[in-house]
């Protein structure tokens, strides 16, 4: 199965940058992997729920519909590191064809997105810039990956 995680806007940060690159090309020696940034819309009106409203059709417009959709959201599951492993394992040996992680713009996802998710994952109780959950995510598949297969990288 392939492992794709898309994020809606650019890095601002260029060590952030740096650190989602690390991830990603230590994520492909594992599994079919693909990061995906889409662009920030640029709407006239900075009303929020209209915001989300046209990420959530851009996302919805880019979606199969085999494609497993996992939405990081703080009201998410909540795993530690071994436990996101065998998780995730279970969901790479399921039904769909792509694994679609999906990090939401700065004020979240639109009610048509939450319908549509498979599941919500939370990486945290503490609230994170959607920025920096990128290198957070893409680190944490990485050792979940490393957990499934016996390798040193995690230290129980």
């Amino acid at each position: 199965m392939k492992v794709e995680v898309w994020a809606i806007g650019k890095t601002a940060e260029p060590y952030l940058e740096t650190g989602c690159a690390i991830f990603e090309k230590r994520l492909k020696n594992y599994l079919p992997f693909t990061w995906t940034v889409w662009p920030d819309l640029r709407l006239k009106t900075a009303d929020a729920q209209q915001l989300k409203k046209e990420e959530g059709k851009m996302i919805l417009s880019k979606l199969q519909p085999d494609d497993g959709l996992i939405l990081l959201d703080e009201k998410g599951l909540e795993f530690g590191s071994v436990e996101l492993a065998h998780w995730l394992d279970k969901r790479l040996a399921g039904p769909h064809r792509r694994l679609i992680f999906l990090i939401g713009g700065a004020f979240g996802f639109s009610p048509e997105i939450y319908a549509r998710a498979n599941y919500q994952l939370s990486l945290s109780r503490l609230t994170f810039s959607h920025q920096m959950v990128r290198l957070f995510l893409l680190e944490q598949l990485y050792r979940a990956m490393t957990i499934l297969r016996n390798e040193p990288y995690h230290n129980p």
